[in-house]
């Protein structure tokens, strides 16, 4: 059996990111038992460094051993109860994920549409909610399959109207952009490692509100998940140190790392950078002669989403790119399949150089 010698690619995708080599050699430290107080020592630094880039004072701030969906299977199985009104805004394939999981858990699941690549009014939301007053509401702040930013402010306000927790997807913005959790009114809002934080994939940080504790603890029915209740996690993680699972440790040692970087950045400075290299990135593809399917006020500066030229194969220009420059980039999904490259510019990745080596790398592959 040869050695493992994985092809050098250039992540430029909607994730996972490029990954920064501290953070690769963090992962290379020796592992440590998952009830080890180093490791719990490592969770609290994690649990610090979170509360900066959420946008929360939250107490309850944590990290699920799981992908962003986990995390998403997460926020569903505590705060969405069998039977009760889930409202879920939809505008792309995370908005459609999180109403599947509302159906599977039992919710009665209502829906605000929106065509993809558009994002919602705050008279929209506010008669939606008022309509069907339901339990708890949840919206994609950062939709990956269109690059759709919904900041999620009037959201929250009608869902407080009601008395409706919020539930809040930002696992293509946190790190990149701002999220806002206390500032925005958001309970619960969950994310994923492989994007903005420059992480590899496999954990889902996630923060819930003092009035989203307050519903867990009241909460009769236990949730459908062993493995995803909150309720569990708490007693391994904050408190008696309870067996529960076995944390995947190097990952833990990852995110804490990638979680120092953006300490040392400067939070603000890394989403100007974000800010910065998206614009410059998005003026570059108009040189090109791309339109861009979201409008400028609601891009994200995290995931790119360019429409597909006539008379252009999407899918060929994808190929050049890896086989010429070991680039990846994707192709829309749903409804945009064919139609649009998603191009992540973000994490680690996110740079002038970068900006600069994707654009000369689409001019090549789409001949201009």
């Amino acid at each position: 059996m040869t050695p493992l010698n994985p092809p050098k690619r250039l992540l430029f995708g909607p994730g996972p990111s490029p990954v920064h080599p501290r953070v690769y050699e963090a992962m290379s430290r020796p592992i440590v038992g998952h009830l080890d107080p180093f490791f719990f020592q490592v969770n609290e630094d994690i649990r610090r460094m979170l509360q900066v880039c959420f946008g929360t004072k939250n107490e309850f701030t944590m990290t699920i051993s799981g992908t962003g969906s986990a995390g998403m299977e997460t926020a569903v199985t505590n705060f969405v109860e069998p039977g009760s009104t889930f409202g879920v805004f939809v505008n792309g394939v995370f908005g459609e994920r999180l109403a599947e999981m509302g159906r599977r858990h039992g919710a009665n699941v209502v829906r605000c549409e929106k065509t993809w690549g558009e994002t919602y009014t705050d008279a929209e939301a506010e008669d939606f909610v008022a309509a069907h007053k339901p339990q708890v509401v949840a919206f994609v702040q950062a939709e990956t399959s269109t690059g759709c930013y919904t900041p999620g402010d009037g959201i929250a306000r009608a869902a407080r109207k009601v008395g409706a927790l919020v539930i809040c997807d930002c696992v293509t913005s946190l790190g990149g952009m701002p999220v806002r959790v206390d500032e925005a009114g958001i309970d619960i809002a969950y994310s994923g490692t492989q994007k903005a934080l420059g992480c590899p994939p496999g954990l889902a940080p996630i923060t819930v509100s003092p009035r989203g504790v307050g519903f867990l603890k009241a909460r009769k029915s236990p949730s459908v998940s062993w493995y995803l209740d909150l309720k569990l996690l708490l007693d391994y993680y904050e408190s008696a140190h309870r067996y529960h699972h076995t944390a995947p440790i190097s990952m833990f040692y990852a995110l804490r790392e990638s979680l120092a970087i953006i300490e040392e950045e400067g939070l603000e400075t890394r989403l100007g950078r974000h800010k910065a290299n998206h614009s410059a990135f998005v003026k570059g593809l108009a040189g090109l002669g791309l339109e861009m399917l979201v409008a400028p006020e609601h891009q994200l500066w995290t995931l790119n989403t360019p429409k597909v030229p006539g008379g252009v194969n999407e899918l060929d220009v994808r190929k050049k790119l890896m086989a010429d420059y070991g680039i990846e980039i994707a192709g829309g999904l749903g409804p945009l399949a064919g139609k649009v490259f998603r191009i992540g510019t973000m994490g680690y990745g996110s740079s002038p150089e970068n900006v600069e080596l994707l654009l000369g790398a689409l001019k090549s592959a789409l001949g201009r």
